[in-house]
């Protein structure tokens, strides 16, 4: 099978080799996939430099979620076991890592449901408690995660602020579902934010970026507001100043969504039912706004490190990959536009998933 290996940590562009090698062999209590769509996320840039806390063997093929078909013939999406990672023909999952593919999307769409709307859902309801009504705050709205948290925000019925880097990525936060959009790079995000609420502020804010955008945060959050730390895409992992929390009475939440698989893996199964229903009803709908045939994969990984793209980048081994237009798609979505230039977390973990855009 062909597959993209690292066998040095550097750049995708200059360590990612596609080749020839054996099918993995699954071992006690895993699966063999065969890979219909692997999502590129950042953590797949981070693997190929050595700086995610995970850190496979060398070497190692990199994408961490999948959209493929078991040996019986199951349509599914996964977390990839590494080192056996998803840019590839064939990889492997951990039997608990592998749920049923929502039939209402494709292939790529159906890889962009499982990590970051996953981080998204428990991130606003399991630690914030978002209610009907509220004013979500999201950073990196146009991202991967951060698209997801638009969706759910506004599946869950809140006011949703979405902040991004850029008039593109403005334009496809509006598309997602944004009441109020602002640009960091020419709004201030405090002011625009008290002057969206009438001087509040936001009930919950989603910050998947850390560094600056965690400033404004504590600045502009509500009385008892929460703020959902998710990541640090920004590459600063600031300090809060916990007597500006107990002054202004707002929490800090932090979301590790990789400690629920591991602790409670029920609850990570009735968060899929959740979503799935969510895509049959129409609320969520990831946007991919590239897909692209294996052979390009280590050009999607460094864009994506790079951040260069909007929208969920998808490698389609078994076919030829198509590009599709991002505004387009995303004008004709109820929201999502993940993975790109605005990226958010991890797969729910510490790290961020690109850098601040």
């Amino acid at each position: 099978m062909q597959a993209w290996r690292v066998h040095r940590n550097g750049e995708p562009s200059e360590v990612m080799r596609l080749e020839e090698t054996d099918r993995p062999v699954p071992g006690p209590r895993q699966l063999l996939l065969r890979v219909r769509a692997a999502n590129v996320n950042f953590p797949d840039a981070l693997l190929c430099r050595g700086h995610y806390q995970v850190r496979p063997p060398l070497p190692f093929t990199p994408g961490v979620e999948v959209c493929a078909d078991t040996e019986d013939g199951r349509r599914v999406i996964a977390t990839a076991a590494l080192p056996h990672g998803g840019l590839a023909e064939y990889a492997l999952a951990d039997e608990a890592d592998v749920l049923p593919a929502p039939d209402t999307l494709d292939d790529a769409e159906a890889a962009a449901l499982h990590i970051g709307y996953q981080t998204g859902w428990f991130g606003l309801h399991r630690r914030a408690a978002l209610r009907e009504g509220e004013t979500l705050l999201v950073h990196a709205a146009a991202g991967g995660v951060g698209s997801a948290a638009v969706q759910l925000g506004k599946a869950a019925g809140a006011r949703v602020i979405g902040v991004v880097g850029g008039p593109d990525k403005a334009a496809t936060a509006r598309a997602l579902g944004c009441d109020t959009v602002i640009d960091r790079h020419t709004e201030d995000i405090v002011a625009a934010v008290k002057e969206a609420t009438g001087g509040r502020g936001a009930d919950v804010v989603y910050d998947p970026v850390g560094g600056p955008a965690y400033a404004a945060s504590a600045k502009c959050v509500a009385f008892e507001g929460r703020i959902v730390v998710v990541g640090f895409a920004a590459g600063d992992v600031p300090a809060p100043a916990l007597n500006h929390a107990l002054v202004k009475n707002y929490a800090i939440l932090g979301l590790h969504w990789g400690l629920y698989r591991q602790k409670d893996p029920a609850a990570v199964r009735r968060c899929h039912d959740v979503l799935t229903e969510y895509a049959a009803k129409g609320l969520i709908k990831p946007l991919v706004s590239e897909r692209v045939a294996l052979a390009a994969a280590a050009s999607a990984v460094q864009r994506v490190a790079d951040g260069t793209t909007t929208g969920r980048l998808a490698v389609l081994p078994t076919g030829s990959g198509t590009t599709i237009d991002a505004d387009r798609a995303g004008a004709d979505r109820t929201g999502a536009d993940g993975g790109g230039a605005d990226q958010a977390a991890g797969p729910g973990d510490a790290t961020g998933e690109g850098a601040a855009r």
